[in-house]
């Protein structure tokens, strides 16, 4: 049997996850010490409730290869065919682990056929290709199809999001502290994109949250193909006047297929805080994969 899986750095949505029985392996955060499991023993409106705190020390480490391993294993042990689309190496370590834990698995079962594709993606960015995906194989693709498909829609997604506030991404050390600072005294706003690469990267700042969530849709409307024939994503911070916005400023624009709506989970929530929102779609259309 051929299975895709992800990780919990999608922020797929749980009626994706269910009406398709995926199988999220579930990204680590730990909480004053103590570790918890994205999407299994820590939820996001928890998470944020946690986060608001200041007074809590909250840190994410990526998925390391013995959990890979465990996830992998009942896999071969079962003679199954597995893809798995994996969290951006721009971003975190998550590949190199997996093919740690692959390669460990290989040592037991040695026809074990996994592949393990970089996604260059992060959020509902690559929670959307695996979307994509999963309704090609619904459909009866292959397992050499999805991996053709997998690396168009790796080249062709773009996603591009926002925060309200820049203190996390001072903690984090993605922004120095006296830019930070000086960033939230003006209310300025960054405007960020995942490169090519799968990196982070700004592209502009603007003064106000809302001109930020504008210049997200502005972004969109600029590099969009066809969108009335795209599946098109949105992704929030816990959240819900910024979705409210964006989801309208995005609906005013363009009348996409299908829009799916998500929430940002603990892997990157907590380096971003709940007021992020990000608008993820793509920039070309292939006949093949539709």
């Amino acid at each position: 049997m051929l299975k895709i899986i992800t990780d919990s750095a999608t922020d797929m949505p749980e009626e994706i996850v269910e009406r398709f029985h995926l199988h999220v392996i579930p990204t680590p955060v730990v909480i004053d010490d103590v570790d918890y499991l994205d999407g299994v023993t820590i939820h996001t409106e928890e998470f944020y409730q946690i986060l608001d705190d200041v007074s809590r020390d909250i840190k994410t480490y990526h998925i390391n290869p013995d959990m890979f391993e465990k996830a992998f294993r009942p896999y071969a042990e079962k003679g199954d065919s597995v893809l798995y689309m994996c969290f951006s190496t721009g971003i975190a370590a998550t590949y190199n682990a997996a093919n740690l834990a692959k390669q460990a698995v290989l040592e037991d079962y040695p026809d074990f056929d996994l592949t393990i594709i970089d996604s260059k993606s992060a959020s509902l960015g690559f929670g959307l290709i695996v979307y994509k995906l999963l309704l090609l194989q619904e459909k009866g693709a292959d397992k050499e199809t999805l991996i053709r498909a997998a690396q168009f829609y790796v080249e062709h997604i773009h996603h591009v999001f926002t925060v309200s506030t820049l203190k996390y991404l001072i903690k984090g050390g993605r922004l120095s502290k006296v830019k930070g600072t000086a960033g939230e005294l003006l209310d300025m706003k960054p405007v960020l994109i995942v490169d090519k690469n799968g990196s982070l990267q700004v592209l502009k700042t603007v003064r106000g949250h809302k001109k930020s969530i504008k210049a997200l849709l502005d972004y969109m409307a600029e590099h969009i193909t066809e969108p009335s024939r795209q599946i098109v994503g949105i992704c929030h911070g816990e959240d819900p006047e910024a979705l409210a916005y964006t989801r309208s400023l995005l609906l005013e624009a363009i009348q996409p297929k299908e829009l799916v709506v998500s929430t940002v989970g603990c892997a990157i929530g907590a380096h971003t805080g709940r007021g992020i929102v990000g608008v993820v779609f793509f920039d070309a259309i292939n006949e093949e994969f539709e």
